[in-house]
């Protein structure tokens, strides 16, 4: 007796019709489709992302704080928690506008006109010696 073909479960259509659905909205991409631009609640930035972020983070053993970071001004600083005073002190602040030209540096208690001096004796000595390689 030959084997009789069964009628497929309605929710393999519904599965094919979600499917078709789907190929359609990704091959016509319309721009007037709802969520088809941006993710919601993501803003669109072009370059890179600019502002001012804030994060926590320990300090030292029993010591935490909250570090920011101005990516325009190209600065970071750290405030402390007092616990014992319940307030925030200002730990430290720094700009790094120099820093990233160093090629060879680890040393600590540097300001940053140093460092600026630094990078201009820096250049200045490769551009003598850039110059000294020409024919």
């Amino acid at each position: 007796m030959p084997a009789r073909a069964r009628a497929p479960h309605p929710v393999w259509w519904v599965i094919a019709a979600s499917l078709v659905v789907i190929a359609t909205t990704l091959v016509l991409r319309s721009e007037e489709l709802p969520f088809a631009g941006v993710a919601l609640g993501q803003p669109a930035t072009m370059g890179g992302s600019r502002g001012v972020f804030a994060f926590s983070g320990q300090l030292s053993k029993g010591s935490h704080g909250v570090f920011m970071v101005d990516v325009d001004a190209m600065t970071i600083w750290v405030y402390e928690y007092l616990p014992q005073k319940g307030c925030l002190r200002l730990a430290g602040a720094r700009t790094w506008r120099y820093d990233r030209y160093l090629e060879n540096h680890n040393i600590c208690d540097l300001p940053p006109d140093i460092v600026k001096q630094m990078i201009e004796e820096q250049r200045q000595y490769r551009l003598q010696e850039s110059e000294s390689q020409m024919p």
